[in-house]
């Protein structure tokens, strides 16, 4: 099956970038290379095409009760505008997506999920709605969107495409006429989320790379950035295999609320723990672990590396890593066979790098 293309794809082969296949979509991996647009992210500003995400739009009269069974984060105090971060998980507590739900309107929600797993997402979206008083709709073949992210991406979407966001807070969405804009972020810097039809978003990418002031940035250092401030990729640290509570992300599974999908295997977990944990790891030299390598205890296996770089904000050989949760302590030394060679590491905090967010 052929990959999908997002409506800038022509702009990216325009701009000589590295496409490859990503989420079932050919995508730019990287324009100028990944290390200088991570650190244009990190320092200036960044574009970065991400329409290949999907939307669902909830409505009616039982929204806010459907999206609260199918999510792990509450929605039931939230006020209009704001946007919260969670999960939809299977009864057994794994992870169908990790997904943000943006609250347009009383009982209107405007749903972000991963490229991946849209058709996933939304069969199982369809599924859980039986017996609600709903209206809901796949939309993601409706909207491009781009993310402007870094230190001056406020200063740049304001001046470059005339969108007043400055008064936005973080993790909070608003709408200008038919575009959505909202100031979220994956990268750890401050920056925006905007929503529109393909034709705006072809001539907002414009405006923007031909102003010199946002660098066009691909998925490589999306994952970078993303990496070193400790936030979790579908298929990488979260899956129908790794749960939030395995992954370290109970925060966002709000299990005071009356009932989710998935909250009695979390209460259990809870309670009775885990057998392997998300951690981080760094390592003595500067040999990279990749995807899949696996970690060791005194020459034995106890997990794999999800996610490994040397890390280009900070020069540092880490990795997160889903291990066995005996291990899983703060300073407890571990190995990383990398092709042939075992090299030394210790468990750290899987932040490698100190969020910039707009607060």
């Amino acid at each position: 099956m052929e990959n999908k293309r997002t409506c800038l794809y022509d702009k990216h082969v325009a701009l000589g970038a590295l496409i490859s296949p990503f989420g079932g979509f050919d995508m730019p991996i990287q324009y100028s290379g990944i290390v200088d647009e991570h650190l244009a992210v990190r320092n200036a500003c960044g574009v970065f095409d991400v329409s290949h995400m999907g939307e669902v739009t909830v409505r009616g009269r039982q929204a806010e009760e459907y999206v609260n069974h199918i999510f792990t984060n509450d929605v039931r105090d939230m006020p209009v505008g704001k946007i919260l971060y969670g999960m939809m998980l299977y009864p057994d507590g794994g992870t169908v997506d990790d997904l943000l739900v943006y609250k347009m309107g009383e009982n209107d929600y405007f749903i972000v999920i991963n490229a991946a797993n849209i058709d996933k997402d939304w069969q199982w979206m369809q599924q859980q709605a039986e017996g609600y008083d709903i209206e809901m709709h796949n939309v993601s073949d409706s909207y491009g969107q781009l993310a402007v992210q870094g230190p001056e991406a406020v200063q740049v979407v304001e001046e470059v495409l005339q969108l007043a966001c400055a008064e936005l807070a973080f993790y909070t969405v608003k709408t200008i006429g038919d575009i959505i804009v909202s100031r979220t972020g994956y990268t750890g810097e401050d920056g925006f989320e905007i929503y529109g039809a393909h034709e705006y978003i072809r001539e907002a990418w414009d405006k923007l790379i031909q102003s010199g002031r946002c660098k066009p940035c691909g998925l490589g250092c999306r994952d970078t950035l993303r990496f070193e401030v400790g936030l979790p990729l579908y298929g990488d640290e979260l899956s129908a295999d790794i749960s939030p509570v395995m992954a370290g992300l109970g925060f966002f599974c709000k299990l005071d609320k009356p009932e989710f999908i998935g909250k009695d295997a979390l209460v259990r977990q809870k309670a009775e723990g885990v057998a392997k944990k998300l951690v981080g790891i760094q390592l003595a030299d500067k040999a990279i672990p990749r995807h899949g390598y696996a970690v060791l205890k005194d020459g034995e296996k106890i997990g794999e590396v999800t996610t490994g770089y040397h890390t280009i904000s900070t020069d540092m050989s880490v990795c997160m890593a889903l291990i066995d949760a005996r291990y899983a302590k703060l300073d407890t030394p571990l190995e990383v066979q990398i092709r042939k060679k075992t090299f030394p590491g210790v468990v750290v905090k899987k932040k490698f790098y100190e969020k910039h967010y707009h607060k």
